[in-house]
């Protein structure tokens, strides 16, 4: 099980703490310090069964600034959030071939 966090995010700490009360074993994976390549990217978007924009943290200023009212295509949706992982939904969590964006927190629990 993985769960890819951002510590300074309120959503991601609960879904962690979600995590850790399970008693689990999983692994965290800090993705703004360890950048997600384009294929796990690609990976986790067709485990989550959803197309690429709806990763995308469209509130973000960086995004604002420099995509929306464009239109992209999957792929530079997908190389946009590889280049600038802040634009990545979180968290995210993987387990046994199904995963989860933890908004709500709780929903993490649907794939224990």
């Amino acid at each position: 099980m993985k769960i890819y966090h951002n510590p300074r995010c309120s959503k991601s700490r609960q879904g962690l703490a979600i995590l850790e009360a399970s008693e689990l074993e999983f692994e965290t994976i800090k993705y703004l310090d360890t950048p997600v390549s384009k294929k796990e990217l690609e990976e986790i978007i067709k485990l989550l069964k959803i197309a690429p924009i709806d990763l995308v943290r469209k509130n973000e200023a960086y995004w604002k600034e420099n995509y929306k009212g464009k239109t992209l295509t999957d792929d530079a949706i997908i190389s946009a959030m590889v280049e600038n992982p802040k634009l990545i939904e979180r968290p995210i969590v993987i387990n046994n071939g199904k995963a989860v964006i933890g908004r709500p927190p709780e929903i993490i629990k649907s794939i224990l």
